[in-house]
């Protein structure tokens, strides 16, 4: 069996790790994370599932390491790309420290942006590929309120962003051997979000999530949500109200609304 590449990044712990293991056993692996010590330690089990390992240290809320991390990709030999890495920087936008705001859209959204233009033209040369961006259920939140809600402008805009860009070049691959899928799930029982995932009852492990994204890349899913079960009608629902939005507003002449208030 011919074991092919596969680059992951935010790969030491949760459900990048999860990806890495459930990998292992038909792909070679590039792990990309900040810590060397924790990817050390994923490696030497990784290795002994018969995978081997190359290691990438590499922040990806930093110029530089995306730029590190695309140089690699640019060898065109990796035939999926798990863009994982995150950071969920919650709390009231006002409050943000204005450094943070390019480091967490940089993280959560532009860099999976660049790893996955630089992972594109070896997967097309070699007529197969296939990239998972991980977004989050609340990138369908902007409208919802609640108190069970975080504080999260600045992390569902970047996810809501990631869904966006897969499923519009989702649609610019159909006629490639090259597949995207962003994958949305709900609380995950990890260290995300300094672990409170944990504490919730209802959070779905790591270990799922992966099996149900790695399935639904299997069924040609390019919206994955884990715990969904009729997700075929709900993507179907979003498909015909962004259809309406788009016909019924492209129009010469305002709303009536807005004549009337005139």
């Amino acid at each position: 069996m011919t074991r092919k590449l596969a680059l992951i990044t935010g790969a030491s712990s949760g459900i990048g790790a999860a990806y890495a293991q459930a990998l292992a056993t038909d792909h070679d692996l590039i792990l990309v994370a900040r810590r060397v010590d924790r990817l050390e330690d994923a490696a030497e089990k990784l290795r002994a599932s018969g995978a081997a390992v190359e290691l990438l240290p590499a922040d990806l809320a930093t110029l530089g390491g995306v730029s590190i991390v695309a140089d690699r990709l640019g060898a065109g030999d990796v035939r999926l790309l798990v863009n994982n890495a995150g950071a969920g920087g919650y709390g009231p936008f006002a409050q943000v420290d204005p450094s943070e705001v390019d480091r967490l859209l940089r993280l959560n959204g532009a860099a999976p942006i660049h790893l996955a233009r630089a992972a594109l033209p070896g997967m097309l040369a070699a007529g197969h590929g296939r990239i998972v961006n991980v977004a989050s259920m609340l990138a369908f939140s902007a409208g919802q309120t609640g108190e069970h809600f975080p504080m999260r402008t600045l992390y569902a805009a970047a996810k809501a962003g990631m869904v966006a860009f897969t499923r519009t070049l989702a649609t610019e691959l159909t006629y490639t051997g090259v597949r995207v899928q962003v994958v949305c799930p709900g609380v995950v029982a990890t260290d995300f979000n300094r672990g409170r995932g944990q504490t919730v009852p209802f959070a779905m492990s790591a270990e799922d999530v992966v099996q149900a994204s790695l399935t639904g890349l299997h069924l040609g899913e390019t919206v994955c949500i884990p715990g969904l079960e009729d997700s075929a009608a709900a993507i179907e629902a979003l498909n015909a109200a962004e259809a309406a939005l788009l016909s019924g507003g492209n129009r010469k002449e305002p709303a009536t609304r807005y004549r009337d208030a005139a």
